[in-house]
This record gives C-alpha cells, structure tokens and sequence, in this order.
C-alpha cells in the first residue's frame, strides 16, 4: 500500500505529518510524494486563515478528482475548528481531527471493511493530556522539528487556533529524552523545539522551555538546539539566562508581534505594549552574542488606521529585525475580532504589506551585507546541486557553498563573500 501527504501550515502540523508518516511507514505502507500514484491521499490541513481552508478544500477535491479510485483523507486543524465545513467536503473519504493522529491507521483498516464514509472528530477538553506523539526520523534530514507543545489559551481576538487546538500541554521531559534518543541515533544533528504556544512549555509543571532546550542538548549526538516561535510575554529573565548558559543553543529568536501600534496590540488581545517588547528584544541582544531576531507582521487589522499602519512600520524599522513575515489580516469566523467586522479593503492592506515588506527587506539585505568578510560556524544540511552544499549559521543564516567530498551533517567554518537579495541566501568559501 501506498500513502501520501500534503500538509500545510506550521512546522507543528509537521511534525504531526511525520508521526502520522512513521505509524504508516510501521504498518508496511510505502510513503510517496503527493505528486505519485497512492491509495490514500493524506491532507493534513491548517486554518489560521480563510485561504488556508481554501487551499485544503481545493486539494482535497482535487485529489479526490485525480485519483477516483484512492481513499482521500482529511485531517488537521480544520476538521477541529470548523467540522460541518470539513464534513461538507463529500469527496474526502475518512474525516477526523487533529486530536486523532494516533488513530490513522485503525481508521483505514476502518474503513477498508465497508468502505463506508468514517468522520471521527473529538473536540478538545480542559485536561486533557498531551498526546503520546514522538518521532524517529525526519524526511530524510538532519534537523527535525519536535513537538513539546500543544494548546494556546491566549484568546488573541483575531486567532482561531484556542479552537482548533484546545488548551495549553506539555510534552513530559522523560518522553521528550527518549525521542531525542532516537532522533540522534537516526542521524539527526539539530533540534527544533516546537508548539502551538511554545513559551508555555512546563506551564502548571515544575519544568519550563529551559529544561526542554537542557534534555536535547544533553545527547552528545545533537549539535544545536533552537527554538520555534516564542510569545515575548512568557520568557521571563530567568529563562533567559538559562538559555545563554546551554553552549548549544541557537541565539536565533522568532518573536511574534503582530503590530507595532500599542492601539492595534490592545485591540488584538496581545499581551504586552510595544516598549515592553523592545525592552525584550533589547534584553536578548544584550545577552546572547549574535542573536537574530525575526518576527511576523499582520497589517490591516480591523480599524487599523493609516496613522497606526506608519506607527507600526516605524516601530518594526526601529527594531531591525533580521527578517520579517508580512501578512495582510485574514477574518475568521469564531473569533471576537470578526463580530467587530473587516473595514481596510483587500487593495489597502497589500498595498500596506507591499509597504512592509519592501522596508524590511531593505534591513535584512543590509544585515546580510554586513556578514560579508566573516567566518561562521554552518551545519551543512543538503546538497543542492552537484558539489554545492548548503547550511545554516547558529543564528540561522542560509550559506551555500562549494565543496568536492560529502560533508552532510558536519560542521563547517566558512568566510562569507557574498549575498543574493532574489535568493535571500549568503554565499562563502571553505
């Protein structure tokens, strides 16, 4: 039997992919390309915004139309948040929520008796316990995601994953050792912690994201440690400093903001001002040497003026970040932001995103530039082309460079002598 998935969404979704991916791969099946023949199509689907349930609609019934005579599977963060939409697509075959992963296979075997239609979403409950999910492998790579959050109680008022998710979980330290055990053994080198609301790691337990990072870097096969993205809110100066003591820790932060206007911060439910978190952002450059700081970026949220559009512009430029993730405001339904309605027109929040994305594009070129003449330390992850390699810096910059021998998974001292802007890569020389 041959499987096959198509995932959207975050580096949690996946993971999750991953799981599901090994539970089939340990029953015999043969996991293909979403692009090959296969007798079930897996879509493990997101929801943060409305065109991501458009593109798992469209690809269920595309799948479902290409292949007629294949079982089409969906699964995901919209069957959870928004089940009588995800039931109304009559061309996916077996329908169940992200609650669920652990159940794939005994759905197909399910279904394969009768085949009759199966829809088994099971909503999330307060308590509930993290689920026994944990990897061996990754895609072939040498850095995986994993899973050690799930859950978000946060509310932020234009947010429907809370829905989609359920509340705040942790991964046990003792289950996240094993994995991390296994993933090394299997020739994974960099681990990338992940979750739906990652700064709560630990949360109504005597252990926090610092314990996390401490298992991983533990196992002497595992050279880098690094985080997912980070609410600033939630990491405390005590996290900090525990972080800087972990030599293998990557000091490379994704730190959502969402907006530079404190009236916007205010109105989306966000948990702090815009002083506090430059005051944050200071703090980690102050005390990890070399730290990069990304983030992402919503523009015209519902009663986002031009005057809170150029006071959040001004405070991203402020901050210089070394990259920026621009998206225009998406309305959900579900969430309290769509009661108050939608009023900056489609035209104006991508002239708005146009706007951000050229200012700080212009800032990461500058950082790049700024590299040129040093010596970095790169994992090599692949090779791209024929003797071509490419890695990436602690602090998570992209260098490719040329080399005659296999070098996967080692790591490498380079001098950086030049960066492509349409690439957003570094190039260097051994």
């Amino acid at each position: 039997m041959k499987a096959a998935f198509y995932t959207l969404g975050c580096k949690v979704n996946q993971y999750e992919t991953e799981y599901m991916s090994e539970l089939l791969k340990n029953a015999g099946f043969d996991i293909v390309s979403a692009n090959d023949e296969a007798d079930y199509y897996i879509v493990n689907s997101c929801t943060v915004t409305a065109t991501a349930d458009q593109k798992t609609r469209q690809n269920v019934r595309k799948l479902k139309r290409k292949h007629p005579n294949s079982t089409v599977i969906l699964t995901g963060c919209m069957p959870q948040a928004f089940p009588e939409q995800s039931i109304a697509l009559k061309e996916a075959d077996i329908i169940f929520s992200n609650k669920n992963d652990a159940d794939i296979l005994s759905l197909i075997n399910q279904y394969n008796i009768d085949k009759n239609r199966i829809v088994n979403i099971e909503t999330h409950s307060k308590g509930d316990e993290f689920s026994k999910c944990s990897i061996s492998r990754f895609s072939e790579r040498i850095r995986a995601f994993v899973k050690i959050e799930d859950g978000c109680d946060r509310y932020c008022s234009y947010c429907i994953i809370p829905k989609s998710r359920g509340f705040d979980r942790s991964k046990d330290p003792k289950d996240l050792a094993l994995e991390i055990e296994s993933l090394a053994n299997n020739g994974i080198k960099e681990i990338v912690l992940v979750g739906i609301n990652l700064s709560s790691y630990g949360k109504g337990f005597d252990y926090n994201i610092v314990d996390a990072v401490r298992i991983c870097a533990e196992n002497e096969k595992i050279k880098r440690v690094r985080l997912g993205s980070l609410e600033p809110d939630h990491i405390t100066d005590e996290i900090i400093e525990g972080l800087s003591n972990i030599p293998k820790f990557c000091p490379q932060f994704h730190i959502s903001l969402q907006s530079g206007c404190d009236k916007t911060l205010k109105e989306m439910n966000r948990h702090y001002s815009s002083s506090e978190y430059k005051e944050f952002c200071t703090k980690l450059r102050n005390t990890f040497l070399d730290a990069t700081l990304t983030t992402d970026v919503m523009v015209g949220f519902n009663n986002e003026s031009e005057e809170d559009f150029e006071e959040s512009l001004n405070f991203v430029k402020s901050i210089e970040f070394e990259k920026v993730h621009v998206f225009p405001y998406s309305e959900r339904k579900g969430t309290l932001a769509s009661t108050k309605g939608d009023n900056v027109s489609k035209e104006e929040k991508e002239r708005r995103a146009s706007i951000m994305i050229n200012e700080t594009n212009k800032i990461r070129a500058e950082f790049c530039k700024s590299l040129i003449g040093k010596r970095e330390l790169v994992l090599v992850e692949n090779m791209i082309e024929p003797n071509v390699y490419q890695g990436y810096t602690k602090n998570y910059i992209p260098i490719r460079f040329e080399y005659s021998k296999d070098i996967i998974g080692e790591e490498r001292e380079v001098k950086i002598i030049d960066f492509n802007c349409d690439s957003d890569v570094c190039f260097g020389l051994l």
